[in-house]
């Protein structure tokens, strides 16, 4: 059977997962604009740094709960690499949708807003409803698929 396209776009996602170096999640991130793929992004941590699968997590070895004290994790998000790499390539994401794993934290709905992407396509939940809070208040469309 044919997938539908959210469909389609979340399994791409999840196959951008496969490459993250998160010890605790593993997120991937496709931002699509008139069914075609503008970037995709997965956690790590940034080109040429040392990857929390070679050297641990702080934040498990610190007993951070999921959802808290974002600033102590050394990766980028996904959907932070997805909209970074659009930046370095010069794509244009603005009326964008982007596609997720996971519902984005609220660092991550902050950067959706400003980056002008329309609409949010999730699979998983996340611990963050400040994130949701965000999203309602600058009229971006959530989808829990």
């Amino acid at each position: 059977m044919r997938p539908s396209w959210d469909e389609y776009f979340i399994q791409i996602c999840r196959m951008a997962a496969t490459r993250s170096t998160c010890l605790r999640r593993k997120v991937g991130a496709v931002i699509v604009k008139d069914n075609r793929i503008l970037a995709t992004g997965y956690n790590g941590a940034p080109a040429g740094l040392a990857h929390c699968l070679d050297i641990g997590c702080m934040r498990e070895k610190l007993g951070i709960p999921s959802g808290q004290r974002h600033e102590l994790c050394r990766s980028l998000h996904a959907e932070q690499n997805a909209i970074i790499q659009a930046a370095v390539h010069g794509t244009a994401i603005r009326g964008s949708i982007i596609y997720v794993t996971n519902q984005p934290c609220v660092m991550c709905s902050k950067m959706i807003v400003n980056a002008g992407i329309k609409k949010v396509i999730f699979a998983g939940d996340y611990p963050d409803d400040l994130s949701l809070r965000i999203f309602e208040e600058a009229g971006i469309e959530l989808v829990k698929i």
